[in-house]
């Protein structure tokens, strides 16, 4: 027994909420485009007995660009990172690291040498080693060995020097 204009409760118990379809769907995010396309289609259909609120409208546009900007903040800030880490990488050519390299049989070695350069991939700095050799450390198809910033785990004043401690501060020692 039904009434025009009503659903069975066992209908609106299965259907899954429209922010939930929303957020489902193969192309979960909106732009713009998306936003304005609602926003026409929402006028469009509305029933002119009851228009809706102006000020909803507003607010929703209020809430959408707060919401851009906030994107536009994060991508900002996540270029800033990027920036920021391969200018950290680049002041420590020249610098001799010590490096833990993960085995392939699940041990860990530690390599030390000399960074000789930087590669950006994606964003993120990786920087080659010359050994004590002066030649530059490869694998074993003859390709530089790529280190992240994440693998070291000592730096000293590079040039063949090193290093046998290291002041609190992480400065050098030496005389006046």
């Amino acid at each position: 027994m039904s009434t025009s204009g009503t659903s069975p409760i066992s209908v609106i118990a299965s259907t899954p909420p429209a922010s939930t379809q929303l957020a489902n769907s193969s192309n979960a995010t909106l732009g713009p485009n998306a936003f304005l396309t609602l926003l026409t289609t929402e006028l469009q259909n509305q029933d002119p007995t009851s228009p809706t609120d102006a000020t909803e409208s507003v607010t929703q546009l209020a809430q959408f660009s707060a919401l851009q900007y906030q994107q536009q903040l994060a991508d900002s800030f996540s270029a800033f990172q990027s920036n920021f880490g391969v200018l950290q990488a680049a002041s420590l050519v020249g610098k001799q690291a010590t490096v833990e390299v993960s085995g392939a049989n699940g041990t860990s070695s530690t390599t030390t040498g000399t960074i000789s350069s930087i590669d950006v991939q994606n964003g993120t700095p990786y920087f080659t080693m010359t050994g004590s050799n002066g030649q530059t450390i490869e694998n074993t198809q003859g390709q530089p060995l790529l280190y992240s910033l994440s693998q070291i785990v000592g730096i000293g004043a590079g040039s063949g020097t090193t290093t046998t401690g290291s002041t609190p501060s992480g400065g050098t020692t030496g005389g006046n």
